[in-house]
């Protein structure tokens, strides 16, 4: 549930850090030792929800390969959380500017609890290594 006070609000961990820094395969570690949840920003931008065609998804449709306006990414990320009890999250891929953080700030800043940010620095040789060894698909 989102809202509430301090003590029943959910946690929140912003997880950032370049394309193949390794945020994906740390995330799955702390979901498995700690029992967060995952949630990929870009992941919930590119999924669509073919029982409600007229939800925030299709707005990201007529942005097409720009960035989304953080008010339609904060409203995926929050729908997202209402629909996971276990109030733990690791938010991978947001914020990515101030123009995020000042979105996020505005709409969530009452309804969670922003423990800190994990930040992941990696070598850019090591970063593209990494990437074009990955599993990951692009949408």
């Amino acid at each position: 549930m989102l809202g509430g006070d301090s003590v029943t609000r959910p946690d929140v961990v912003f997880v950032l850090g370049p394309p193949g820094a390794g945020k994906g395969t740390q995330c799955q570690k702390i979901v498995d030792k700690y029992g967060y949840t995952h949630l990929s920003a870009g992941d919930l931008l590119r999924l669509r929800d073919p029982q409600d065609p007229q939800t925030v998804t299709d707005r990201v449709a007529h942005y097409g390969g720009t960035i989304v306006p953080v008010a339609i990414t904060v409203k995926l990320l929050a729908n997202a959380m209402k629909k996971v009890p276990n109030g733990q999250f690791l938010i991978d891929g947001f914020p990515r500017n101030e123009d995020n953080v000042a979105g996020w700030n505005k709409d969530m800043n009452d309804k969670v609890n922003l423990k800190f940010v994990l930040f992941y620095e990696c070598d850019e040789d090591e970063c593209l290594k990494t990437s074009s060894s990955s599993q990951r698909r692009t949408i």
